[in-house]
């Protein structure tokens, strides 16, 4: 077996691993830790008892990864070393190392949250920082914690230490492995957006090929990529192999990738990002990068996440560039501009993602606050808070943030929670083969290019085996379903799309323009087949807020939109704002959300209803009235905030608009016009909020007025400070000689903004250092002024000089 710098360092890893039950390894790409370290730990004493998960961020990854380890013990795959993905599973009654996905890891704590039967799970490459890692690490420590013989290993190329380490503990081992690199030479080569991508990749690998032996690893962004150079090299050079490497691939043709070819020809080797890091490929000393990635992204328009092309980051280039050095100086051709700006490192996809699939699995393990769970990166509070706001529309989440009955039946569908309720609530009305059908259409990778929902359905379903992926998801899905993927009529589609989108029902104002039920407008082209349609489903929009396009929608029938949502049938009372008629409007109507089924007038308007009305009105608007002196105000607790902290409040316009019932509604008894608002008097109610104690500070911390050496108490503005600036002092400079230095407030903390003022009130200097101002400007601006200004004093000694308020000199 080959020697690999981690063999070093396996007796220190299992040496942790005895005396604690976390640890870290960081150790460099090439290093060997993926392969290497799991088959180590099984005969260590606490793994005898259990078997070993190993979790891997891709399927290549972890079929590969299984495949290697398998053939070291000279095994089949399925023995003591198996995977389970998503879909496919080769493991058996001996298998004591499980190479697992992310998604699989989650279903197995969720479903058995003690871990029985499982000594240890090993995070391989978690500096990816997966939504699904961050959270199957969460999990595994509260886990820990009633299963202290469970031992953690967080491993990577590279690793935030000290995060880690805040979460796992001070005391957690960290073992240091260094990788195996050889010099490797960087070329950038920018290629013509206006010519054939693959023509000038294949030029370039050809001409990487003859400047320097071994072979080539291609690092592209996706399938099409690969199959389009793939077909462009096998034209222009029939004497190389041509591997592809990804995970639509049978295992066999995978790791027939990593091997030389048995005939000694040099061999190119296309893959996408899963070779940058997970798995290494033997013989290559040539990496051409295309700089280009594919990530997951959560897409509002769509309320999926799908994948999306990106520059690099800085992190992961230099990772696809050390490919090249694994086992001989190298050579690495870069796609793109040596100038091109790339971004350190990956973000966590924890900051970026699309949450209710995390609310959802945060619910199933009986988790309301999730700061009781260990994070590397906390989930933001509002996208947090978004993912459960659409949970309890769709009826998974209750109101204390627990799973529903039917949140819990929608547990055993492995897909998103919008499409899990749909999955489970086709039942109702005998449509779960469709639903089947349906997911594994939107959950497909070549969705995208076909806008008609209806005609792609029936495209698969008349010619299933032309379509063997959606075929083999749609039919796992009628399988966990227990039914057969027999689907009789697309009529309820609808209906089944209302279920997973109850936010985008969408009914017509006029031809091709939609009010949403979440109440923004959408529209379609007056020449499309649903621009007359009384209902529909924009299952996919551009995401703007007024006016979106919609791209896929499939049209809704009136009366199931009322067996499907029973809260239709009955009417409620609304009192809005009617922008048009610039009053108050009341009805009782039924609907959902602003998809109005019926309506009729409301004779009686309840105070507390008006007084909603006018608060949303205000709201939408995204801003209030105020004047001058309540933006000073405004301005003077804005500074004190920023300087002393949080016993000061937030005045910022999005706080207040978003306390309005706090601070404005008590005020608003008998008004029915947003006009009358505009009168009020918005300084003395803010006011009103300080206690006495604060009100004193306030004047004694940030005056209205200060006074300047010639008597006079000149103005302060305070505006400035709403954006984070300083605050502004305008004064003629005749009247601030004899200040040696800038004035300051709050305590001394904070310099005004002296705007120096001409006779005629005309900026002279602006400053913050009076100081230098009188020792290095004000000779240039004495020597301008004295002629244009001649009555007024423009001594040599400002310092020495009385301060004057006169525009003309005595006598």
């Amino acid at each position: 077996m080959t020697a690999l710098p981690i063999d070093a360092r396996l007796d220190a890893i299992r040496e942790a691993l005895r005396g604690h039950s976390r640890a870290l390894l960081v150790a460099e790409p090439g290093a060997g830790k993926t392969t290497r370290v799991p088959l180590a730990l099984l005969d260590e004493p606490w793994c005898r008892g259990g078997k070993l998960l190993l979790l891997e961020p891709r399927r290549v990854a972890a079929r590969l990864a299984a495949g290697f380890m398998a053939d070291t013990l000279g095994e089949a795959v399925g023995r003591t070393v198996g995977y389970r993905l998503r879909g496919e599973s080769r493991t058996g009654p001996c298998t004591r190392l499980e190479v697992v996905t992310q998604g699989v890891l989650t279903r197995m704590i969720q479903d058995d949250p003690l871990l029985d039967g499982v000594a240890g799970i090993l995070f391989d490459e978690f500096h990816e920082r997966s939504l699904e890692a961050d959270l199957g690490l969460a999990l595994a420590l509260d886990a820990q914690s009633v299963r202290d013989d469970l031992r953690l290993l967080v491993m990577s190329a590279t690793l935030d230490v000290e995060a880690l380490l805040a979460v796992l503990g001070a005391a957690t081992p960290v073992i240091d492995c260094p990788g195996r690199s050889f010099p490797v030479e960087t070329r950038y080569r920018l290629l013509n957006g206006h010519v054939d991508a693959a023509g000038q990749q294949a030029r370039v690998v050809l001409e990487a090929l003859a400047a320097q032996e071994g072979d080539a690893l291609v690092i592209l962004p996706g399938v099409a990529e690969i199959r389009r150079l793939s077909r462009e090299l096998a034209q222009r050079a029939p004497d190389l192999t041509i591997h592809e490497l990804h995970g639509r691939l049978p295992l066999e043709v995978q790791r027939r990738a990593l091997r030389p070819d048995p005939r000694g020809w040099r061999r190119v080797v296309l893959a996408t990002a899963i070779a940058e890091s997970s798995v290494t490929v033997d013989g290559v000393r040539i990496v051409v990068d295309a700089g280009l990635e594919r990530v997951p992204v959560f897409q509002p328009r769509t309320g999926l996440t799908r994948l999306e092309t990106r520059r690099v980051n800085r992190a992961s280039a230099d990772q696809r560039r050390g490919r090249a050095g694994r086992q001989g100086a190298g050579l690495c051709v870069r796609l793109w501009p040596e100038e091109q700006p790339l971004v350190p490192h990956g973000e966590p996809e924890i900051r970026q993602a699309d949450l209710a699939p995390l609310a959802f699995e945060l619910a199933r393990w009986g988790i309301v606050d999730p700061t009781s769970l260990a994070w590397v990166t906390p989930p933001p509070e509002a996208a947090l808070a978004a993912g459960r706001e659409l949970l309890a529309r769709l009826g998974v989440l209750d109101t204390a943030s627990l799973l529903t009955d039917l949140g819990r039946a929608c547990a055993r569908w492995p897909t998103h929670p919008r499409l899990a309720v749909m999955l489970e609530r086709a039942a109702e009305f005998g449509a779960r083969p469709l639903a089947c059908a349906l997911v594994a259409l939107l959950e497909g990778r070549d969705v995208d290019r076909e806008r008609d929902i209806e005609v792609a359905l029936q495209v698969r379903l008349a010619a299933p085996r032309d379509h063997r992926q959606w075929l083999r998801d749609a039919e796992r899905l009628a399988r966990i379903g227990g039914c057969r993927l027999e689907v009789a009529s697309l009529k309820p589609l609808g209906e089944l799309l209302a279920l997973a989108y109850p936010e985008r029902i969408a009914q017509r104002l006029e031809p091709g323009r939609f009010r949403l039920a979440s109440g923004g407008l959408a529209v379609l082209p007056e020449s499309h087949p649903l621009a007359h349609a009384a209902l529909l489903v924009a299952v996919e929009l551009d995401g703007e807020a007024s006016g979106a396009r919609i791209f896929r929608s499939v049209a809704l029938d009136a009366e199931r939109l009322t067996a499907l949502y029973p809260e239709t049938a009955t009417w409620q009372s609304r009192i809005e704002w009617s922008e048009a008629q610039g009053r108050l409007v009341g009805e009782r109507v039924r609907g959902l959300g602003a998809v109005v089924l019926a309506r009729k007038p409301l004779t009686d308007m309840p105070t507390d209803a008006v007084r909603g009305a006018l608060l949303d009105a205000l709201r939408r608007r995204g801003g209030l009235p105020f004047g001058e002196a309540a933006d000073q105000l405004r301005g003077r607790v804005a500074l004190l905030r920023r300087e002393f902290g949080e016993t000061w409040p937030d005045w910022s316009m999005a706080a207040l608009l978003e306390r309005l019932e706090d601070w404005l509604g008590p005020y608003l008894e008998g008004i029915t016009r947003l006009d009358a608002i505009d009168t009020l008097p918005l300084e003395r109610y803010l006011l009103d909020t300080l206690d006495w104690p604060l009100r004193r500070r306030l004047e004694e911390l940030v005056p209205e007025r200060l006074a300047v050496p010639s008597g006079s108490h000149a103005r302060l503005d305070y505006t400035p400070c709403l954006e984070g600036n300083e605050p502004v002092l305008a004064v003629k400079l005749q009247e601030t000689f004899g200040w040696r230095s800038s004035p300051c407030i709050a305590d001394g903390r904070v310099p005004v903004l002296l705007h120096l003022l001409s006779p005629a009130r005309r900026p002279l200097q602006v400053t913050t250092d009076l100081a230098s101002f009188w020792a290095n400007a004000y000779p240039q601006v004495r020597k301008e002024m004295r002629g244009r200004y001649p009555k007024h004093p423009w001594p040599e000694d400002p310092l020495g000089a009385e301060a004057t308020a006169r525009t003309k000199r005595r006598g």
